[in-house]
């Protein structure tokens, strides 16, 4: 338990960041199922139109530090792949 009033302070900072970053990455994560879904259903201007919309989502959330920018260059790239193929 924090004593001091800055570790209290720092902890209370470090909550809040928490449910931030919490509530970004279920969003993040809601937005690719979506995405995933609509790749999976065939039908490529659903996939392309949900595909406009994770692509920021996930370009936020690298920037934030919520995942690493490799890790949404690659979701970037592979439904970019799956939706091409359709």
């Amino acid at each position: 338990m924090a004593n001091t009033p800055s570790a209290k302070k720092r902890a209370s900072q470090a909550e809040q960041r928490r449910r931030r970053n919490a509530s970004r990455r279920s969003m993040m994560r809601t937005y690719l199922k979506a995405t995933i879904a609509a790749i999976a259903s065939a039908d490529k201007s659903a996939a392309e139109a949900a595909y406009k919309i994770v692509v920021p989502i996930l370009d936020s959330a690298a920037c934030r530090g919520i995942i690493t920018k490799n890790k949404a260059a690659r979701h970037k790239s592979r439904m970019n792949t799956q939706i091409r193929a359709l």
